[in-house]
């Protein structure tokens, strides 16, 4: 099973290594939204500080979007799915080898995210392991989720605005509860991030065990 969730990721990774949409479009593409409300505003340099926690997180949602839609198109082409289904990979190892190697992608759009915010917003952190922890757990919970709803999505011809008419609702516990946790943790708030935390690894749980059961109804359809 191990050996098969190793074989997806990184099949994905060099697929990503090589046409470096990650790198040239995803990324670019989320600091550009940092950049609009950076100007947006300008004119209250105090709303920057209070909003780059939330600021973060809805630009990972955007690059989970991005990212799923194009980890499953990938499949889509020339029957690329059914391929792996027919090669033995069970529906699981498919569905976290592709969640494990988009997690890996949003980790690096995450890192171009807090650049953004450190230049622009100039973000400090206050609290790193809260930071980090936080990070983590939502990534790995976008990832997943958006994962299994790109799965749900494969083929269709509206796929382009369905994945994130369906993504966004589910996704929206992570992007309050990880704001909540970075806000503590860029000291913008003295809220219970800790708390918060918890409810991000309580979702991804929740995301996990979803995932493994619906693997294998979603891509043994799709």
């Amino acid at each position: 099973m191990w050996r098969e969730i190793w074989l997806v990721c990184r099949k994905d990774l060099t697929v990503e290594r090589r046409a470096r949409v990650t790198l040239i479009q995803i990324a670019p593409t989320v600091l550009l939204v940092l950049v609009v409300f950076a100007f947006a505003f300008d004119a209250n340099p105090s709303l920057l500080g209070a909003g780059a926690g939330g600021l973060f997180w809805v630009a990972i949602l955007f690059g989970a979007v991005l990212g799923a839609k194009r980890s499953f198109d990938i499949e889509a082409e020339e029957g690329n799915l059914d391929a792996l289904r027919l090669g033995g990979l069970s529906p699981a190892a498919i569905l976290w080898g592709k969640a494990a190697a988009l997690a890996v992608q949003l980790v690096l759009v995450a890192l171009f995210t807090a650049a953004g915010l450190v230049v622009l917003f100039s973000a400090t952190v206050e609290d790193w392991l809260l930071l980090i922890t936080a990070a983590v757990c939502g990534t790995a919970a976008f990832a997943i989720c958006g994962c299994l709803y790109g799965a749900m999505t494969v083929g269709l011809r509206s796929a382009d605005t369905l994945l994130p008419l369906l993504l966004i609702p589910v996704a929206a516990p992570v992007l309050l509860a990880g704001t909540r946790a970075f806000d503590v943790a860029l000291g913008t708030s003295a809220d219970q991030g800790w708390s918060w935390t918890a409810l991000l690894a309580v979702v991804l749980i929740t995301y996990v065990a979803v995932g493994w059961v619906a693997a294998g109804p979603l891509l043994e359809d799709a």
